[in-house]
């Protein structure tokens, strides 16, 4: 008997005689995988099983939603996975939560399950569901390699409707989110838009005005209807939290009108995904069973386009669903009476050329042709947080003049519209904010931000929008019918690095400008800001040392490779780099053993070089002037000039200029790092060129592919994915080749040496998804120089 137990408690070598959990021996041959390994594990005394033989699984999706109180991550992740027969949800422990965070287990992704456990629901009898414990993801998504998983008879589309339809497997929530931000509706649970009424009863004698109401709401128990339009809509804000037992937290602020002025409606709760695509601006709703309250004053409003409406800001409706259920009914266009004095919706279109003469923080409306799109990018909304917005930078140009307009442009609670910005289609974006980096220097470019009531539409969804009879959307039009659609096509680029907002001429104008935590960061902060990023999260830094070298990189990836295209100066604001998946792993290791030891480190950036604003006016959606070009190359000249004699003298090439070779090939060292380079303790590799981070040629024929590939990776597989590498068939935007740069720091050890020139690099450091990053040097700021020197 003691024999006995021993042997079932040792935790020693497994007997091999008996076939192990999760083994093929173990099998129901008439269970999938999946299937299989759920028994399996339920039936467990430990109700952890270890796979001895696991199989690959395919991610179908990847669901996100907020997690349950005292944990240390604010959401969860539910894996919807598919074993070629059968699908199933699953849970992914909190552990292996950064797998998601960084796009590693992603949608098309194929994983090995090596360990899993099953949790009991407490508060359902015998359920429950798996926990993935431990996997490893292949190294390459979905491709034919991987097309077993998917047959023609047997496609997954039931396993993805079962998931949609299930309720988050963790903390009792009832919805899931989108998964790399909060604004977007997204699931079952949000209904599609709803049809207008095609006959409705109004008694306009019961009717109430909104002036009315906000004298008479105190002393009236119950509230007479309203009949108002909608003018601006707001974005949706989620305010969920993990100690707070609130099953859909959501809420839109909607600003309403009629013949006596303007106040906010706030749509709350379950309302919202019922109700929130339903309700546009433009749209006459009758409002029934409301509440009123005072408003809440700390909440940005929208710029009314229309200075006669009178606006009504101390009170607010609230619709909710219950205590009252409120009542909305939505009312066709064409049975709209006259009678009704309901106002229109007015805009303030402005054109580019107009633009230029507008303050900052100036609220206006603009339409235009788009010609660049950027890819989709992240910012953290605070540091210590899971939440993020959602972003993406766009051109666009109008008759006025050629200078295009520059859009930053955030999620706007529009997903379809959002993901489908493309070259080539006309833009239209409503209450957009002026933004002057320095607004006392009235010189420099603007551009233009999403509010928090901007909406945006593209070719497609302008049909029934208030603003099509607006003087100025009706020129743009006219504009576009005399423009040729093959040269317009000519100018269009997708995707890549980009350098926006621009950056400050001088330092102490970007210390000013940056108001968030310390200035310059250390060589190690960098590395530690660099491992937290999450997947296509973008950060700007300043970090404080010297340039020790530079080499060229041609396009074909060669050194000294010299392009044959006419000479331009060297853009430094305007570049790019990245890091491939061996370097990065590389650093991240040495970085753990060496992080104590080491007082020396040494960055190695690369610059992707483009062409000037004459040769190719599309790849740079700010036209720069000349003159800070000049002054950022007189910056490298003078770090080469005021070191000591270079290890390496520019080499002529035959049959190129001189000025070409000086900005199109060379290498050059400082004295200085041929004494340190070889004594290096720890140098961080992101000098490798990533194929996202080369803007591409527009192909309108692809343009599926290409919207795919700059989008944030699909949350759901709707079909089979394509493979990264497929980009790399769209020619580049640009022939030119990049910089590499190589910075040291801990540049105090130097700073009193000879010839040492400090310089302030700004970096734009990027997580691309994996463990690829980049990082760009968007500015180089002298600390010899007058301007620069009071703000070290």
């Amino acid at each position: 008997m003691h024999a006995l137990l021993s042997s079932e408690f040792d935790e020693g070598t497994p007997d091999r005689s008996r076939p192990g959990p999760g083994s093929a021996s173990e099998r129901d041959p008439g269970l999938s995988w999946i299937q299989q390994t759920q028994q399996q594990v339920r039936d467990c005394p430990s109700l952890t099983l270890v796979l001895q033989e696991p199989v690959p699984v395919l991610v179908l999706a990847v669901l996100r939603y907020l997690g349950p109180p005292g944990r240390r991550h604010t959401f969860c992740y539910d894996l919807c996975l598919w074993d070629g027969a059968h699908g199933g949800l699953w849970h992914l422990h909190s552990h292996l939560n950064y797998l998601v965070q960084r796009n590693i287990v992603r949608s098309g992704a194929r994983v090995t399950i090596s360990r899993c456990s099953y949790t009991y629901s407490e508060k359902s009898l015998g359920s429950g569901f798996v926990c993935v414990e431990e996997l490893e993801v292949s190294e390459e998504l979905l491709a034919q390699p991987n097309a077993a998983l998917l047959t023609a008879s047997q496609q997954p589309n039931a396993a993805l409707l079962s998931a949609s339809q299930q309720l988050p497997l963790l903390g009792g929530r009832k919805h899931y989110l989108p998964l790399w931000n909060n604004e977007d509706p997204y699931g079952d649970t949000w209904n599609s838009p709803k049809l207008a009424d095609d006959q409705v009863s109004i008694d306009v004698t019961k009717l109430t005005s909104l002036q009315r109401l906000e004298v008479q709401w105190r002393t009236r128990r119950s509230l007479p209807p309203l009949l108002v339009r909608i003018m601006y809509k707001s974005r949706l804000r989620y305010f969920g939290k993990p100690e707070k037992k609130v099953d859909i937290p959501y809420q839109a602020y909607f600003e309403v009108a009629d013949y006596s002025g303007m106040m906010s409606v706030v749509l709350w709760n379950e309302l919202c995904p019922e109700w929130y695509n339903t309700l546009q601006v433009g749209s006459v709703i009758l409002l029934q069973q409301y509440a009123v309250k005072p408003s809440y004053q700390s909440r940005t409003l929208p710029t009314p386009g229309d200075s006669q409406v009178k606006r009504l800001p101390s009170v607010e409706i609230s619709l909710n669903a219950r205590d009252p259920p409120s009542t909305i009914t939505v009312i066709k266009e064409k049975l709209v009476k006259p009678e009704w004095r309901l106002p229109d919706v007015k805009y303030h279109f402005v054109t580019r050329m107009e633009l230029n003469d507008l303050p900052h923080n100036k609220v206006c409306d603009v339409i235009g042709l788009v010609t660049y799109v950027g890819r989709c990018e992240r910012k953290r909304q605070k540091d210590d947080r899971e939440d993020f917005w959602v972003h993406r930078w766009v051109q666009m140009i109008d008759s006025s003049i050629d200078q295009p307009f520059l859009i930053e442009i955030f999620a706007t609670s529009q997903p379809d519209i959002f993901e489908h910005i493309h070259p080539m289609s006309y833009l239209v974006c409503t209450q957009m904010r002026v933004v002057r980096e320095c607004p006392d220097d009235s010189s420099l470019t603007p551009y233009l931000t999403t509010s928090n009531e901007s909406q945006v539409f593209i070719s497609g969804y302008h049909k029934g929008q208030p603003y099509i009879r607006d003087p100025k959307v009706q020129h743009f039009i006219e504009w576009t019918k005399t423009q040729s659609e093959a040269d317009l096509r000519k100018k269009t680029v997708i995707g890549g690095y980009h350098p926006y907002p621009i950056t400050p001429d001088t330092f102490p104008k970007y210390c000013k400008d940056n108001t968030a935590g310390e200035i310059l960061k250390l060589f190690s902060e960098l590395k530690e800001t660099i491992s937290q990023l999450n997947y296509r999260e973008r950060k700007r830094v300043a970090i404080q040392g010297t340039i020790a070298a530079i080499k060229y990189v041609g396009c074909h990836g060669s050194a000294e490779d010299t392009s044959k295209q006419d000479p331009v100066l060297l853009p430094l604001l305007e570049s790019s780099v990245s890091i491939s998946t061996e370097e990065a792993l590389e650093v991240q290791h040495e970085t753990r053993l060496e992080q104590d030891e080491c007082s020396d480190a040494q960055l190695q950036l690369g610059e992707e070089k483009q062409a000037s604003h004459e040769e190719i006016i599309h790849l740079s959606p700010i036209k720069r002037r000349k003159k800070d070009q000049l002054e950022v190359n007189h910056s490298l000249q003078e770090i080469m000039q005021d070191q000591e004699k270079p290890a390496e003298e520019l080499q002529s090439t035959e049959g190129v200029s001189d000025k070409e070779t000086e900005y199109h090939g060379f290498s050059w060292e400082s004295s200085l790092w041929s004494e340190v380079k070889h004594s290096i303790e720890e140098h961080l590799h992101y000098s490798n060129v990533d194929l996202e981070s080369i803007p591409r040629k527009f192909d309108y024929a692809q343009k599926e592919i290409l919207m795919e590939q700059y989008n944030l990776h699909p949350a759901k597989m709707s079909q089979f994915p394509h493979p990264q590498g497929q980009i790399e068939e769209f020619k580049p935007a640009s022939n030119l080749g990049h910089y590499k740069l190589t910075i040291l720091g801990d540049v105090l050890k130097f700073v009193n040496a000879k010839g040492r020139l400090r310089v302030i690099c700004i970096l734009d450091i990027c997580h691309l998804g994996e463990n690829r990053i980049e990082v760009y040097l968007n500015r180089v700021y002298n600390l010899t120089s007058p301007e620069t020197e009071p703000a070290s």
